[in-house]
């Protein structure tokens, strides 16, 4: 006869331990002390064995019954459901360890073996150690697209709103991960698009009027800082290239006798390789400066370290001290003056891309214009340097 609840609450302790049958093997083991436990009896394979369901009344006899029921259908497809729950709690405990923050640290270990740029990785350090810190110790396959809006949104209303879509980007690759690795399923960033605002557009600070640009380029040459930096900024006013390439610049690169600087792909935003045709004007700045780096890597070493660059904030740091606002222009903000004033005189667009190295999305045409535009690049960047000079004295 089957249990009933009256039945199993008015159970006795008993001088030694005894057992109350419900049926198809699930019984209740009352111990001398008093303790319910529900087990249940079988064979498999010509041998007795005892599985065990838990307490009563933490499990209820539907649920004991429930666990018995699965049990029985796993006989049937001839699997030992004891064997089956040792293989169970080791899966849980394996998914346990994959925790995100554990597979966030292999998607970084993977950049620095992918020869990220020391920046990016850093940066990705950031967002998944720091910001994403909550989701650390996380089993990923535990985690839910509403937790992670959480922090998304926390971010964003901080004003960081940048930030907050990077973050998302950035979670969603850790995912991707351990998708391709068999350790997740799915990825809980993917129904939050679309959920952030967007960032509010703030463009390169940047003098883009002629005569404004030629007096700061009379500003820069009149300026009574470190010859190094003095230096670095004329060349990335001639160069057209990012302020990271110029302090990173290295005298291997630089072929003087060619007239080309040729920065590696390791150092390049979009990870491509770069040539910079150089003006008579470049070379020039390059030869005044080249005697202050002798015996060392860097064109333009740091005023405190002959083998560092100079800091992130140098180019920045001067302009500042010429008297520019950071509203007014930045060292990046070169780049904006030199497509602004080459697109208002007419210079072919498609040239003038390749010569900022913007990364044409059509792989072919990418391939193409690296080809083809070299000799107009080469002709453009000396006329943009004679350009300059003409704008310094209006």
């Amino acid at each position: 006869m089957a249990l009933s609840e009256f039945a199993i609450r008015n159970a006795k302790p008993r001088e030694k331990p005894y057992r109350l049958a419900d049926s198809e093997g699930l019984h209740l083991f009352v111990q001398p002390h008093g303790s319910k436990s529900w087990q249940m009896r079988y064979r498999f394979q010509g041998k007795e064995n005892v599985l065990s369901f838990g307490k009563y009344p933490l499990v209820t006899l539907a649920e004991a019954r429930r666990k018995r029921d699965e049990a029985r259908k796993l006989l049937a497809d001839d699997v030992d459901p004891a064997a089956q729950r040792k293989l169970d709690k080791i899966a849980a405990a394996n998914a346990a360890r994959q925790t995100f923050g554990l597979i966030a640290e292999e998607y970084i270990e993977r950049l620095e073996a992918e020869r990220a740029a020391a920046a990016t990785i850093s940066k990705t350090r950031w967002l998944l150690l720091d910001l994403a810190k909550p989701l650390g110790k996380r089993p990923i396959k535990d985690i839910h697209p509403a937790e992670i809006l959480d922090i998304l949104k926390k971010i964003e209303k901080s004003g960081r709103r940048e930030t907050a879509r990077r973050l998302r980007g950035t979670i969603s690759s850790v995912f991707k991960l351990a998708i391709v690795t068999l350790r997740a399923e799915t990825d809980p960033t993917v129904p939050l698009r679309g959920a952030l605002l967007a960032p509010a557009a703030k463009g390169r600070a940047a003098i883009t009027d002629e005569r404004q640009f030629g007096a700061l380029l009379r500003n820069i040459d009149d300026y009574d800082g470190w010859p190094t930096i003095t230096a670095a900024l004329k060349f990335l006013a001639l160069t057209c290239v990012r302020p990271g390439e110029v302090r990173g610049a290295e005298r291997h690169e630089i072929d003087l006798e060619k007239a080309v600087w040729h920065i590696p792909a390791k150092r390049m935003k979009m990870r491509q390789p770069h040539d910079v045709p150089l003006s008579k004007q470049a070379i020039g700045v390059l030869q005044d400066i080249w005697p202050l780096s002798e015996g060392g890597k860097l064109v333009f070493p740091s005023v405190r370290s002959f083998h560092k660059p100079l800091s992130d904030n140098a180019f920045n740091a001067a302009l500042r001290r010429m008297g520019y606002s950071k509203d007014e222009v930045t060292a990046h903000g070169f780049r904006v003056s030199a497509s602004s004033i080459l697109n208002s005189r007419g210079y072919d667009p498609d040239v003038i891309e390749a010569v900022l190295a913007h990364q044409d999305k059509n792989a072919i045409r990418r391939t193409y214009n690296r080809a083809t535009y070299w000799e107009q690049r080469v002709q453009l960047m000396q006329e943009w340097a004679d350009l300059l000079d003409e704008l310094r004295p209006m």
